[in-house]
């Protein structure tokens, strides 16, 4: 079974983001990059899967020179093999743009049954490239599984919704997104981060897979953020003397507020 594992390298999520004063994007050299804590998870599943169905696991990644640590964390734990796709003329890509590269370098890929993804970076939070990559490769798609079973030719999930839980299916191949709960990550062994230095990693631009530049960065988003401002800060709470009365207060607080 040939799966391939989206990942992304993220600032990391305790640090403070900022965007850049020039064109609004993400400013990645603020902060430490790591993988994406969701992306993880994507890579645990295609480890158990193939541990389960035997195969290999390729990881893909888009990104400037710093992606190659969090590809390198995901070849430590345990993918065979990587593609990172770099090239400055993606700076500002939106995730229409995103999903067409991505769909692209799956393509280089050979008899591919299944793509595994986080249900959305924690950076850009947009959610929306794994069904845009499967729109793209014309694959049936089964997004945000919280469990993910394979069996002959069907790749079978489960949705958590806040109604209950659906059981879906979808014939091979598949694009598939995963939430925080479908498993716990592994951590790398010593073994594994010195065997992930030896691991093949292919850098290729958006002119080896076929992709114009005038297609992504900024020029070619359909999206652009205008401003940005920090979130101000929580003002005091009013606080409630009990002489006595305290809950009497409460209670009118509580229906000048309209919550009772």
């Amino acid at each position: 079974m040939n799966i391939v594992v989206l990942v992304k390298q993220v600032p990391d999520t305790w640090s403070e983001r900022k965007l850049t004063d020039a064109d609004h994007t993400l400013d990645r050299e603020s902060a430490d990059a790591v993988l994406d804590e969701i992306n993880e998870r994507a890579v645990e599943e295609a480890l158990q899967l193939q541990e389960a169905h035997g195969g290999e696991v390729t990881v893909i990644a888009m990104g400037p020179d710093r992606a190659t640590d969090a590809i390198r964390k995901a070849l430590s734990m345990g993918a065979d093999k990587a593609i990172h796709v770099s090239d400055e003329a993606l700076h500002g890509s939106d995730s229409i743009a995103t999903a067409k590269v991505l769909a692209k370098a799956i393509g280089t890929v050979e008899n591919v049954d299944l793509v595994i993804a986080g249900n959305e970076a924690t950076d850009g939070r947009a959610g929306a490239v794994p069904a845009i990559i499967a729109e793209l490769l014309g694959l049936p798609q089964v997004t945000q599984l919280r469990k993910v079973t394979v069996e002959g030719t069907t790749i079978k999930g489960e949705r958590e919704t806040d109604e209950g839980v659906a059981f879906l299916e979808a014939s091979l191949p598949a694009v598939v997104s995963v939430t925080e709960k479908i498993n716990e990550p592994r951590y790398p062994s010593f073994k594994g981060i010195m065997a992930a230095k030896k691991k093949p990693v292919s850098t290729v631009s958006i002119a080896d897979l076929g992709v114009d530049a005038s297609e992504v960065g900024l020029s070619g988003a359909w999206t652009q953020v205008l401003e940005a401002a920090p979130k101000p800060p929580r003002s005091a709470g009013q606080r409630v003397e009990d002489s006595g009365d305290g809950g009497a207060k409460i209670a009118e607080f509580l229906v000048g507020q309209k919550l009772i």
